[in-house]
């Protein structure tokens, strides 16, 4: 008989800084999949789920069942009732296909909701409680997580993408499914520990491909071979929760004992710290070195990153590059409340229109529905994307501007050319991102700069509130 093994999760990187809570309808509106409808819109994809479905379905003796998986764009707090209801409809979905022989689980790690700060290991530690210690548990993490005790005591194995923009997601399905199968198999005995760190790594500083993440995760593979683990993943962390689970640390995975390997980590970290602390150059900083560089920038807005949760409506970078002359540009921004003005006139139109502290005399180029799908591995893992209604007009000063009805987080080239719009055309492309976007668009932007925009995501986490992270930790102090 097949071993049966369950496909769950409840997937959110929740900003705790951020005033507008997190809905149930955002997660409906997001995705909400359950049974085979998760099979039929990740199978063949680029998504953790699509590398588990694949690594499950080529074994004959496994089996793979799936309950439910949900999933919101980020963005504040999760309203209670809402996380509750998706805790109950897990539990019941799976109550429906017990008995299983093994489950893998699909949080991204940095869950908050009202009244359940470390909301990822409170669903886990439910889903361990249901299933009981002898049913093995593995699964993926966003290496934006912020790793909890409680998260690590609930699970057999958790494994980071270990790649950032995330391009390995289905690889990284692979590797939870693979510890899996060995486990059933009783070829391994996978035993999990957590390394916490005394450091939150600046967002900024989080580009894997770059120093000084490439020497880290260099370092850790060295670490993970010379001590013969399972796995070993850097979680970056996700500096805009203030829950005490917040940070940077690593966790690994030996085969039936727990290994000596976490001091050399620890050391790494504290000899190295201050490199992981970015630069933080502000609009005024950026504007000066932009004549020199090659065209098209990409100038990432990291103050209204919608992959950290921000609202994606800023519209001071275009402002400051309108103030400077420097043109043509690009920017999507979301504003539903100027879609519904643009709708109202025809293609070519030119008219007045106001967006937050912005006014400029637009030209309506184009309305359309906001869907595209990209075919490539991309951040996110995603295929189907859905914006809403767009509007694309052009400002007084030459600019193009995507309006969008729904907030989307700028990991596809395919939000500009399903439009017809192409990264040549303009000088300057603004993505509403940190390092997510340079998937997208590193091929076509031969520039790329950082800006440190004002925002619930700026890059100084030095000048939030927080009154729950733990003490001491760099940069917050020096002496860690």
């Amino acid at each position: 008989m097949k071993k049966r093994i369950a496909l769950l999760g409840i997937y959110h990187e929740t900003n705790t800084f951020i005033a507008t809570p997190t809905t149930l309808g955002d997660f409906r509106s997001g995705y909400w999949l359950a049974g085979e409808g998760i099979l039929q819109e990740y199978a063949g994809a680029h998504h953790e789920i699509s590398g588990i479905i694949e690594a499950i379905g080529t074994c004959g003796d496994m089996e793979l069942v799936p309950v439910l998986y949900t999933m919101a764009t980020p963005g504040g707090i999760i309203v209670k009732e809402a996380y509750e209801t998706m805790v109950y409809e897990m539990m019941r979905m799976l109550d429906e296909v017990l008995p299983v022989d093994g489950c893998i689980v699909v949080p991204h790690g940095a869950g908050v909701a009202e009244g359940y700060p470390d909301m990822d290991g409170h669903w886990l530690g439910l889903l361990r409680e249901k299933l009981g210690a002898h049913i093995p548990v593995t699964g993926t993490l966003d290496p934006h997580a912020n790793v909890s005790p409680a998260m690590a005591a609930a699970t057999d194995a958790l494994v980071a993408y270990a790649t950032n923009p995330h391009t390995d997601q289905r690889a990284t399905g692979r590797k939870a499914a693979l510890l899996m199968i060995d486990t059933l198999r009783g070829k391994i005995r996978p035993v999990q520990q957590l390394v916490q760190l005394p450091l939150a790594i600046s967002i900024e500083q989080q580009y894997t491909d770059r120093s000084p993440c490439k020497e880290l995760y260099a370092f850790a593979e060295q670490v993970k071979t010379e001590n013969s683990l399972l796995s070993l993943s850097v979680l970056l962390g996700f500096p805009y929760a203030d829950v005490p689970e917040m940070g940077t640390a690593f966790l690994l995975v030996a085969d039936g004992a727990h290994t000596n390997a976490a001091e050399a980590l620890r050391s790494y970290i504290r000899e190295r710290k201050t490199d992981f602390n970015g630069q933080k150059q502000n609009i005024e900083t950026v504007i000066p070195l932009l004549k020199d560089m090659p065209a098209p920038v990409l100038l990432l807005d990291m103050g209204d990153n919608v992959g950290g949760g921000a609202p994606g409506n800023s519209t001071l970078l275009l402002e400051a590059m309108e103030k400077a002359g420097l043109g043509p540009g690009f920017i999507c921004i979301h504003d539903p409340a100027a879609v519904e003005v643009c709708r109202r006139f025809s293609t070519g139109s030119r008219f007045a229109l106001t967006t937050g502290h912005y006014n400029t005399e637009a030209t309506l180029l184009q309305l359309a529905d906001g869907r595209f799908v990209e075919t490539t591995p991309k951040h996110g893992g995603f295929v189907n994307y859905d914006m809403g209604p767009v509007a694309v007009i052009k400002t007084h000063a030459g600019n193009t501007v995507m309006f969008t009805t729904r907030r989307t987080p700028p990991y596809s080239l395919r939000q500009m050319t399903a439009f017809n719009l192409g990264p040549a055309d303009f000088a300057w492309v603004a993505a509403k991102g940190v390092n997510a976007p340079i998937a997208a668009y590193a091929g076509v932007c031969p520039s790329i700069v950082q800006v440190d925009t004002p925002g619930v995501t700026g890059a100084d986490m030095t000048l939030f509130n927080y009154r729950c992270r733990r003490r001491p930790m760099f940069p917050f102090e020096e002496n860690i």
